[in-house]
């Protein structure tokens, strides 16, 4: 049985976009194993708090994420 484990900052994502997350992340993994082990594929989203979780030495907020969500890319 697969089990994709999954990290977040609390607060970041929405209900929606989380169950998205699931969804997407299941449908990924039965594209591999095939279909008949959609009913066996496991997601767990963690959220870790804001501030807890750090890149390069430096905290990351959940602010800090949103910040980056919003940034274009070129």
């Amino acid at each position: 049985m697969p089990f994709v484990n999954v990290k977040i900052i609390k607060g970041v994502f929405s209900s929606e976009e989380k169950q998205e997350m699931i969804t997407r992340l299941t449908d990924t993994m039965v594209s591999i194993e095939g279909e008949a082990m959609r009913q066996v594929t496991w997601v767990a989203l963690e959220e870790v708090e804001s501030g807890d979780w750090g890149i390069g030495g430096q905290c990351l907020t959940t602010q800090a994420v949103k910040d980056l969500q919003a940034t274009p890319v070129s």
